[in-house]
């Protein structure tokens, strides 16, 4: 049975743990080997690694550093960046990751989707959508770190995803990333009644009580969040966090549909 997930997103660039505010201002913030290796400790639902740099840059994955991350993390692990191919996509979950990230790749091939499905299985299939109000306030779809606008309507493109088969569908807010000042629970609302397979929402997660909010308004979803849980404080000093058992289940109360 489905539970609402609490994951964290760690981005990574040249190889080191970074993080962005509105997908600009990269800071480094550290090894992500380290920062999973907390995680681990910490027990965490889910994790998602994402490589900022290789869509923007033409790069290919980089197998070597996806089998360490695969061989260190002890829970489920989701990672994108890159990947273009049927192939590329069973050469990673060979590795040992559970499910593959995909967003540019597709949001021009969305065939990809169904090939990948039938590949790998649906349930692996994630595809992330990196969101951004226009001048009208309507939601349109970016890619290449939210450089490149594709003139795409998230609601529309949210649906062609799943017609071809996407097991999972991350909303990624470009204009709420790593500004700590709650997710886009109108959005979410909407998009939540539009989604017949697992969502997760990202970008502006501030407080486990912007979590709690999210899960109390549209029940089983998942909560990725990436500065909540690598920074504390008003100077935003660098800290691995997660709440403990105990706390998931106070901030997760009562959400059963």
């Amino acid at each position: 049975m489905l539970s609402p997930r609490i994951i964290p997103c760690l981005l990574i660039s040249d190889g080191g743990l970074v993080k962005t505010q509105k997908f600009t201002s990269k800071k480094y913030v550290g090894d992500p080997i380290n920062a999973i290796r907390i995680f681990n400790e910490k027990e965490c639902d889910e994790l998602m690694v994402l490589d900022i740099d290789s869509t923007t840059n033409d790069i290919k994955p980089n197998y070597e550093k996806i089998k360490k991350y695969a061989a260190e993390c002890r829970m489920p692990l989701c990672y994108g960046g890159g990947i273009k191919t049927v192939e590329q996509a069973r050469a990673i979950i060979a590795l040992g990751v559970e499910k593959i990230a995909l967003s540019s790749g597709v949001i021009g091939n969305l065939p990809l989707i169904e090939n990948l499905a039938s590949a790998l299985g649906t349930q692996s299939v994630v595809v992330v959508l990196d969101v951004k109000k226009d001048f009208f306030g309507r939601y349109k779809v970016y890619t290449h770190n939210g450089k490149q606008a594709t003139g795409l309507d998230l609601f529309t493109l949210v649906s062609k995803v799943q017609e071809y088969g996407a097991g999972e569908i991350v909303i990624n807010s470009i204009d709420r990333d790593g500004m700590n000042e709650g997710y886009d629970f109108k959005l979410a609302k909407i998009i939540k009644k539009q989604v017949h397979v697992p969502l997760t929402f990202l970008g502006g997660a501030g407080s486990l009580d912007d979590i709690k909010k999210l899960t109390s308004e549209n029940g089983i979803i998942g909560c990725a969040a990436g500065s909540l849980f690598v920074f504390k404080g008003i100077y935003r000093a660098v800290l691995i966090s997660y709440p403990d058992q105990l706390l998931r289940q106070k901030v997760l109360k009562g959400v059963s549909k």
